[in-house]
C-alpha cells in the first residue's frame, strides 16, 4: 500500500533515497564530476540556478529537483533508466537507491571526499543534512541559548548535534522511548522529557523547564 499526500505515483518503481556510492559513468555535458568519484544521492536536489538554489534561505527548494513522489522518469527526456524485459522500471525522488546501479542527474549527488568510509556515510544523505542544516540554517539558535529537539532518531540527533555547533547552552530532548536517551548523552544532551511520564502536554513541561520557552 502506498500513501503520498497529492501524489499518484508509478510502479513498478525502484524505491529508496539513502545510500553511498562510486561514479561509474557521467552523461554529456556533466563537468563536475568524473568517474571514481565518492558521492552521496540526493533526494533534494539543487540545480545551482534558480532563484532557490541561490537563496541562503530556500535552497532546498529547487524548481528544477526538489522532492517529488510522482516523478519516475529522467527530466532530460521523460524516459526511464530501468527495465525488466523490456518494461519500464520507474525511479523514485530521483535516486532509486534500493539497487546496486542507478542513475541520478547530476543535481542530485553531492561528491565527498574519497576516504570517507561509504558504508557509514550513507545516512548523511537524508537523516543527518536533514537535522542539522535544520538547526543550523533556519533555526539558527544563538550561543547560550535553550534548545528542544523533539525525537531522537536520526534527524532529532543531527539537529541535537547542530544546536551543539551553535553553542546552545541546553539542548532538552523529547522522545517516548527512554531507551534513546543513554546514546543522546554523546551529542551533549543532558536533559530529558519522556511525554509519558507528565500528564499535561509536553510543550507546557518545555516552558515550565525554561522559565517561560
Amino acid at each position: 500500500y502506498w500513501e503520498c499526500k497529492g501524489y499518484t505515483p508509478l510502479f513498478p518503481r525502484i524505491l529508496g533515497h539513502e545510500a553511498s556510492g562510486i561514479v561509474e559513468s557521467v552523461g554529456e555535458g556533466v563537468n563536475d564530476l568524473k568517474p571514481g568519484d565518492h558521492v552521496l544521492p540526493i533526494f533534494t536536489g539543487e540545480c545551482k540556478e534558480c532563484r532557490h538554489c541561490l537563496s541562503e534561505e530556500s535552497n532546498n527548494m529547487c524548481e528544477l529537483l526538489r522532492i517529488n513522489c510522482d516523478r519516475g522518469v529522467m527530466l532530460a527526456d521523460g524516459k526511464t533508466r530501468f527495465s525488466i524485459n523490456g518494461k519500464p522500471i520507474y525511479h523514485f525522488v530521483g535516486t532509486s537507491t534500493f539497487s546496486q546501479y542507478t542513475v541520478v542527474h547530476v543535481g542530485q549527488v553531492a561528491k565527498i571526499s574519497p576516504t570517507a568510509p561509504l558504508d557509514k556515510v550513507c545516512p548523511i544523505s537524508c537523516g543527518i543534512c536533514t537535522g542539522f542544516g535544520a538547526t543550523v540554517n533556519v533555526a539558527k539558535p544563538k550561543k547560550g541559548q535553550t534548545v528542544a529537539v523533539f525525537g531522537l532518531g536520526a534527524v532529532g540527533l543531527a539537529a541535537a548535534e547542530g544546536a551543539r555547533v551553535c553553542g546552545a547552552s541546553r539542548i532538552i530532548a523529547v522522545d517516548v522511548n527512554p531507551r534513546r536517551f543513554e546514546e543522546a548523552k554523546r551529542f551533549g544532551i543532558t536533559e530529558f522529557v519522556n511525554p509519558k511520564d507528565y500528564d499535561k502536554p509536553v510543550q507546557e513541561v518545555i516552558v515550565e523547564m525554561t522559565g517561560g520557552g
